[in-house]
């Protein structure tokens, strides 16, 4: 069989047989891979630890007809060892890992700014130096960004007028001006639009000082915003830290 090479991310595991896994990788050259890893639940194992979700590994695969196997792996970034004995930034980094499998739908279409954004997420959720609640809104407006779904918080989504303004839908694309505005719209704080602008910009210092109420706010948006383009809500999402 073939070999290659690439670098990836564990998204997830499936047990298989006795002492097999499959497992889903969001890879740098291929886009999202399902491989199955040999006797990674033995404990005689040379590199079932470093198959386990969050970690950033070195692979080399061997092609299938229908999966591929992996035959060797070596570990980048154990963020897992880090992210895994914290509960915040466990439930806040497992929706990232969902997310970034449901906006990579095909599976061996490469998709590289997807791969770094979450390999950048990951190492900042690991760093721990801003909140997790925080680093997972950044990460979702950046990754729907990313897959065409750039949300409007400055101008109006739908003319265009320069804002601010005070109405946000989903559907619409973000904010929207008072000549646009439709049934059911939002009306955040203004607070709450200038920080959903400096999650998506990266725009840290503006975020750190943000009051538990606009951070709040910003989530239940963010989390509309995602469900409407997804079409169906994450299941690891309910769990997430503020």
């Amino acid at each position: 069989m073939p070999l290659y090479s690439d670098e990836g991310v564990v998204l997830r595991t499936r047990k298989l047989a006795e002492a097999d896994r499959i497992i889903t990788l969001l890879t740098r050259q291929h886009g999202v891979v399902r491989a199955v890893a040999k006797g990674v639940r033995r404990t005689s194992s040379k590199f079932g630890s470093r198959l386990e979700p969050f970690t950033h590994v070195d692979l080399q695969l061997a092609q299938g007809r229908n999966l591929d196997t992996i035959t060797q792996a070596v570990t980048r970034d154990p963020f897992g060892s880090v992210i895994g004995g914290d509960y915040d930034r466990y439930t806040a980094a497992s929706v990232m890992l969902e997310t970034a499998e449901r906006l990579v739908p095909e599976e061996r279409e490469p998709s590289l700014q997807q791969y770094l954004l979450l390999v950048g997420g990951l190492r900042a959720m690991a760093a721990g130096q801003h909140r997790p609640g925080d680093v997972l809104a950044s990460f979702l407006l950046r990754s729907l960004s990313v897959a065409g779904w750039a949300p409007s918080f400055d101008g109006c989504a739908r003319c265009g007028l320069e804002g601010p303004h005070t109405a946000f839908h989903p559907a619409a694309g973000g904010m929207l001006c008072a000549g646009c505005r439709m049934p059911g719209a939002a009306r955040p704080a203004p607070e709450t639009v200038a920080l959903l602008g400096a999650l998506l910009a990266g725009d840290w210092p503006v975020v750190d000082v943000a009051e538990l109420r606009h951070r709040r706010e910003a989530r239940g948006l963010v989390t509309a915003y995602l469900n409407w383009h997804l079409e169906r809500s994450l299941r690891s999402l309910p769990f997430a830290a503020e």
